[in-house]
């Protein structure tokens, strides 16, 4: 923004005549530098002025500013220009008018860009609000970092769900302890149901099902975690019973829907209505159509999305109903496909007897093709162009943060990442990226205020799909890459760091 020019009266006067005065000898205006060229810090440039009049100085711009020194002779003077930092990532310029009489001079000022920021925060310049106290950053600090006992009871064959029909060993009292042991605040534990429960009206759940549920659940409480259980694969594409496009479709389907959801977490929250605050229930998983959130809902006017939140609120009143610590149990909302965007867009938290007790849930794997797919093998500023997704990874992913944080913790709503990963790499450099990504996410997760629950499915080996990070069964470590993945992860999200030292200290 320009400032309104103003001018320095009596710079100098080079004699106590005037110019036409023939005892003065009159000298031309000239200036002995014609352009200016400052750093983005700012600092001091000088030029001299040459002139037998009053000199007259016009800055420009209000980030400029100006005196005059003296040079011992009666026709020169230096002045001296300061430029302020430049605080912005584009760089500014500006002119300097030099007048005396009738003559005028320019002098061009061109200061640099600012480096582009660094994400997040330094020492002195947080980049959210201290934590208030308010019940988003409660809950963050309670969930922390988390695992997921992935593909274990919500894998499924056959329309049945099975413990060990993915291939990983049943769960023991050792998998809780070694993952407390290794930093983990909290575990979800994702439950398919389906091929456990009888038929209409009661839809009465398989009591071997729910008892193994409930073991599991126990070892985790004691290990001192955090549990989320949900239902889980029931809904996957709207192939099974929680068919989204359906009942978007037809009421008689939602109305039956509905019917299902409040018999089956009703026998649930019964289960477990004894059970304390560690223990949180989760609705469902990633509810979609098929087409991952790009499918009917984005043209359907909302009727997928309506139907969604009448499931969340059949859920609720059936937890709320069913007695016990379940009255005043936290529970996880899903967006549809637990997508960020959509959950901003559209989500409506159900209604609640029970104030302050939900929380949204949401899963990130981006960018996707880094992550999950492995279609890169490198990640962030340091990695090399063509392995890398375009585009500015660590800002990329700290904006999902940074919505987040605005739409939900800022207003004391928590919401938690159910899901996030990366799956292992093969070489020691792709190992570097990938224990670089884990540091990143986990210091966003604690500088957000978001907690972050790591997808770990058991499939050992490198690449697409390979996120065995602990073994599910007994505890221990995967492999000695998956320990320096889990200890990158963890340490990053309970040390001292800060995200720019994060950035700073990227692979080379």
């Amino acid at each position: 923004m320009k400032q309104i020019l103003y001018i320095l009266t009596a710079l100098f006067m080079i004699a106590s005549c005037g110019p036409d005065d023939p005892q003065v000898e009159t000298v031309r205006l000239s200036v002995d530098k014609t352009s200016l060229e400052f750093t983005a810090e700012g600092g001091d440039q000088t030029f001299t002025v040459t002139a037998s009049e009053q000199v007259y100085i016009v800055p420009g711009e209000n980030w400029l500013k100006f005196k005059k020194g003296a040079t011992g002779s009666d026709y020169k003077a230096v002045v001296t220009i300061t430029a302020e930092p430049n605080p912005a990532t584009e760089p500014r310029q500006t002119r300097i008018s030099v007048v005396a009489g009738e003559e005028k001079q320019y002098v061009d000022v061109v200061q640099a860009a600012a480096e582009k920021t660094e994400p997040g925060p330094g020492p002195d310049d947080p980049i959210v609000p201290e934590n208030d106290g308010n019940l988003a950053w409660k809950m963050a600090e309670r969930l922390g970092i988390g695992w997921n006992l992935g593909n274990q009871f919500d894998a499924h064959n056959n329309g049945v769900s099975g413990e060990t029909v993915w291939g990983n060993p049943k769960a023991s009292p050792q998998t809780f302890t070694k993952v407390k042991a290794a930093g983990f605040s909290t575990v979800r534990i994702p439950v398919t149901w389906m091929g456990h429960f009888g038929e209409a009206p009661e839809y009465k759940i398989e009591e071997a099902w729910l008892d193994r549920i409930a073991e599991v659940v126990g070892y985790a409480e004691e290990a001192g975690l955090n549990v989320i259980i949900n239902m889980h694969h029931d809904g996957a594409d709207s192939n099974y019973w929680l068919d989204i496009k359906s009942a978007a479709a037809n009421t008689a389907i939602q109305a039956r829907i509905l019917e299902q959801i409040t018999a089956l977490w009703t026998q649930i929250a019964v289960k477990f209505q004894d059970k304390g605050s560690f223990l949180i229930f989760e609705a469902f998983n990633e509810i979609h159509d098929g087409g991952w959130g790009w499918g009917a809902n984005r043209g359907d006017g909302g009727k997928q999305y309506k139907c969604l939140n009448e499931w969340n609120q059949a859920f609720v009143d059936a937890v709320r109903a069913a007695g016990g610590e379940n009255e005043n149990r936290f529970l996880g909302i899903p967006a549809y496909c637990t997508n960020v965007d959509i959950a901003i867009e559209s989500m409506v938290l159900p209604k609640d007897k029970v104030l302050g007790k939900q929380m949204v849930s949401v899963h990130c794997y981006d960018p996707f093709d880094y992550t999950l797919s492995a279609k890169y093998s490198e990640w962030g500023h340091t990695a090399a162009a063509s392995k890398k997704v375009p585009g500015d990874n660590e800002d990329d992913l700290k904006k999902v943060f940074e919505k987040l944080y605005v739409h939900f913790v800022s207003q004391g709503t928590p919401v938690y990442l159910g899901e996030f990963g990366c799956v292992n790499r093969s070489t020691e450099r792709e190992q570097a990226f990938q224990q670089y990504y884990l540091k990143f996410f986990a210091k966003l997760s604690k500088t957000y205020g978001v907690p972050c629950l790591l997808w770990d499915n058991g499939a050992k080996g490198y690449g697409e799909e390979s996120s065995a990070f602990i073994n599910h069964g007994n505890g221990e470590y995967s492999s000695p890459e998956a320990k320096a993945a889990m200890q990158a992860l963890v340490g990053s999200y309970v040390n001292s760091l800060t995200l720019s030292d994060v950035y700073r200290n990227a692979p080379k």
